[in-house]
């Protein structure tokens, strides 16, 4: 693989140098590739520019000290670079579409300049197959966008969406780029993710998805980079195929896990499984938990209105 070594690619692959932190890297990757003002980088964050400001200076002052430089990288760096730009443009991308607090739930701009900037990516390394997994699911994912929220700006659940609203030319666009990708040799977390996406993208109703095959896929994504969310994701898949009690057997060990005990998404799935299973009162207690954690209004507000739908006191 001989990626198109233009301007913008270096500079993302510079950006997402391992001496910086996740956050820095993100931070960067907009300034000086995307293009965005330090105000709008910091607004997208939810930080003052100032504080986005001196962020950003202390990146660039650590790859000056660590003496990187603007040039082709070189090939046993490229894998492990390429790994980390897509990691950075996840990040932006998750973090416009659903941000992790304030009072808006999606960040146009980050989701544009993150497909925008996966596109390009793609372009300069045509044969990497888990970037073009990363840009299906990021097309697919987004795709969805226009369902997400009420015109007040309240949270619409996957279940709740109104599917016509959906961009079908997204959709499609995202359904063949990772058909084409999955037959392409070892297939990676975004590649998977992707699947999963497409799953749901090409399903009438939530009723009507595929539930048994959205299972195996976050089984073989949680045997390739285990993590919290794919625990959520597939305790509420299982409670939709199997039952609430089975999902709930998935969830049990994290909610046994002292480290989860403020993550308000293991108390929002944990309500939404026991409302599934009709136990209305630990549910509501459980929304409660998750309501008081919930940093993004919107997330908020969803919460407590799944609250007052059980009725209870």
């Amino acid at each position: 693989m001989t990626p198109a070594y233009d301007d913008s690619l270096r500079l993302m692959l510079m950006c997402a140098h391992p001496s910086l932190s996740a956050a820095s890297r993100v931070a960067l990757t907009l300034r000086a590739v995307g293009g965005l003002t330090t105000a709008q980088v910091a607004a997208g964050f939810l930080v003052p520019e100032a504080t986005m400001a001196q962020r950003i200076s202390r990146a660039k002052a650590t790859l000056a000290r660590n003496g990187v430089r603007f040039e082709q990288i070189r090939p046993e760096e490229l894998a492990e670079r390429l790994a980390a730009v897509r990691h950075v443009l996840y990040l932006v991308f998750n973090e416009g579409y659903a941000a992790s607090s304030g009072a808006v739930l999606v960040d146009a701009d980050l989701t544009r300049e993150a497909l925008r900037l996966t596109r390009m990516l793609h372009r300069s390394v045509p044969d990497d197959t888990e970037t073009a997994g990363l840009l299906a699911l990021l097309l697919l994912t987004h795709a969805r966008t226009p369902a997400r929220a009420t015109p007040g700006g309240d949270l619409v659940p996957l279940a709740e969406q109104e599917r016509t609203r959906w961009d079908h030319e997204a959709i499609r666009e995202g359904i063949e780029l990772i058909t084409r990708t999955l037959h392409r040799g070892r297939v990676g977390p975004f590649q998977v993710q992707a699947a999963i996406a497409a799953v749901h993208a090409e399903a009438p109703t939530w009723e009507g998805t595929d539930w048994l095959q959205i299972c195996l896929l976050y089984r073989t994504l949680g045997r390739l980079t285990p993590s919290p969310t794919v625990t959520l994701n597939l305790a509420i898949a299982v409670g939709t195929a199997h039952g609430a009690f089975a999902g709930l057997a998935e969830l049990r060990p994290m909610l046994d896990d002292p480290s989860h005990a403020r993550n308000h998404r293991v108390h929002a799935a944990h309500a939404h499984l026991l409302e599934l299973a009709g136990e209305t009162e630990t549910a509501a207690a459980a929304y409660r938990r998750a309501a008081s954690l919930a940093t993004s209004i919107p997330e908020q507000r969803y919460l407590n209105a799944r609250l007052a739908r059980l009725g209870t006191a």
